[in-house]
């Protein structure tokens, strides 16, 4: 069996999606059997090629990847879901969790990494820390996208003076930078806000950094 699409049984479900790559049945289904019990929607592969084929991860989900498995290489998998699917947190499941693998893997992008045989409960509390990431990686996803929707509505100078009021200069300042009057400047600044939907210039800031995942 190759991929294998579990039945919705809970409130969860229809949000939260656990991908298991594993070439061991017997782990696939053992994780699929306690993931279902806490309402999570479960999709099976023991196939790298396939689970990067076939996964949707625009979605509110996260991956349980086993690192020894005979196509590919756990870390390259982890490179490749890193690149194709970087919303999506990857927690590593070995049986050979030695110094250099930890370290590789978290290089490599895993947000978590358990030792097999790992009890049900530290299972399910990494699920929980990774589907929380992956939430707030799709707000941030969201927020960023509306961020460049607002930006997409001013003027070439008026996204050059956004940069300069982002960066913490003041109307002086970026006067002389673009060789225009403070005058023109408080204008444009004034049309940035407006345009931006911001109630104010600390708000345009605040609403630029969220966008950015800046703090």
């Amino acid at each position: 069996m190759s991929s294998t699409l579990s039945k919705n049984s809970g409130s969860i479900s229809a949000e939260q999606t656990v991908f298991v790559l594993d070439d061991e049945p017997a782990v696939r289904d053992s994780l699929r059997c306690l993931l279902e019990t806490e309402s999570y929607r479960v999709e099976t592969f023991d196939s790298p090629g396939q689970f990067l084929q076939a996964a949707d991860s625009n979605q509110a989900a996260c991956l349980i990847l086993d690192l020894k498995m005979p196509q590919m290489n756990g870390m390259e998998v982890l490179q490749l879901v890193a690149r194709q699917k970087p919303r999506l947190p990857t927690i590593v499941l070995t049986a050979y969790a030695d110094t250099p693998s930890i370290v590789n893997a978290m290089r490599c992008g895993a947000v978590n990494l358990l030792e097999k045989p790992c009890s049900d409960l530290q299972l399910l509390e990494a699920v929980r820390e990774a589907m929380a990431q992956s939430d707030q990686q799709r707000q941030q996803a969201t927020t960023c996208d509306n961020l460049q929707e607002k930006i997409s509505h001013l003027t070439t100078r008026e996204r050059e003076v956004l940069e300069e009021l982002v960066a913490g200069k003041n109307v002086k300042q970026i006067g002389i930078k673009f060789g225009t009057s403070p005058n023109t400047v408080r204008n444009q600044r004034a049309s940035i806000i407006e345009k931006m939907g911001a109630e104010s210039l600390g708000d345009l800031v605040r609403m630029v950094f969220e966008g950015r995942g800046q703090r």
